[in-house]
């Protein structure tokens, strides 16, 4: 189980391949458009559930729930949980409030 608040990678598909648009190429007017998206897990769920994230800027979105706390794979290292609170406590810092 995935705790409501935990930093989350979701799935959304945006467009089925019968609603790309005609000028695409053939090779693309197969395929799905699909979004990757990090936030924060708005209840608890678990891996293929169909969930409600906020993002870091603030943005509402819903998809199935592929992660938590996902890594990139790109070498720059592991997630750090403290370097969302501490981008967090700059947000509050330089522009007080709830500025997301």
């Amino acid at each position: 189980m995935i705790k409501k608040g935990e930093w989350v990678l979701i799935r959304k598909t945006i467009l089925e391949p019968h609603e790309r648009a005609p000028q695409v190429p053939d090779d693309t007017k197969k395929v799905p458009l699909i979004m990757w998206v990090k936030g924060r897990l708005q209840a608890d769920a678990q891996i293929g559930d169909i969930v409600e994230i906020i993002t870091q800027t603030g943005r509402v979105e819903q998809g199935a729930l592929l992660e938590a706390n996902p890594t990139y794979r790109h070498s720059f290292g592991e997630f750090i949980p403290e370097l969302l609170v501490i981008g967090d406590q700059v947000r509050e810092i330089l522009f007080g409030g709830d500025a997301k």
